[in-house]
């Protein structure tokens, strides 16, 4: 499993495989640290493919929406090396660490955290972030393990990027405030950098 801090992740739904390589290129370029192609996506293990092929092998390309031991396999296949999750399923964590890759499960109490702890994950996405709140990632922290990452999804945006980073988050994926379908990767890179910008000033 990858031991590199998470730090910005762009989740880049609903992409195809024709804009993925430029999409990616557009945010990686402006300072992201890796993209997630969700599964909910058109063909996305070819989007994965094309986005891996395209740059250096230490390049971090993850596969969301991840929710069976399945999906793992085949997302390592296509050259996955972060796995994300919208819940907590022990055998999906088991299976992500086993072929050495990045887990983030999403939890959204306490308990589904110790959970995915307890499967082998060192990272927990908090999801919704909105719904769990700077206060509720600060008690989290409180309690679980140190050294664990907490990683902000959904409804992470420039207007509250810095407060999440001043609040201990080791990163935080970035969603629909930074790409929807058919944006234009100038667009998208722009909007990456203002974020990569805040997050560095924090």
């Amino acid at each position: 499993m990858t031991t590199q801090p998470t730090g910005l992740v762009a989740i880049l739904r609903g992409v195809t495989p024709d804009d993925a390589v430029a999409v990616a290129e557009a945010v990686l370029d402006a300072g992201f640290d890796a993209v997630e192609v969700p599964y909910n996506s058109p063909e996305p293990l070819e989007s994965i493919r094309r986005i891996r092929a395209a740059g250096p092998p230490d390049r971090r390309v993850g596969a969301g929406t991840v929710l069976t031991p399945d999906d793992v396999r085949r997302a390592a296949d296509a050259g996955a090396s972060l796995i994300v999750s919208p819940n907590t399923r022990a055998d999906v964590v088991a299976e992500t660490v086993r072929l050495g890759l990045g887990s983030y499960p999403g939890a959204a109490t306490p308990t589904e955290a110790f959970a995915a702890l307890d499967a082998g994950a060192r990272a927990v996405k908090l999801f919704p972030s909105t719904t769990i709140g700077i206060d509720g990632m600060r008690a989290w922290a409180s309690v679980l393990p140190p050294g664990t990452e907490l990683v902000p999804v959904g409804g992470v945006d420039t207007t509250n990027l810095a407060a999440w980073a001043a609040a201990g988050a080791a990163g935080a994926g970035v969603g629909t405030s930074l790409y929807r379908p058919g944006d234009a990767p100038a667009t998208v890179g722009a909007r990456a950098a203002e974020l990569v910008r805040i997050w560095h000033d924090r």
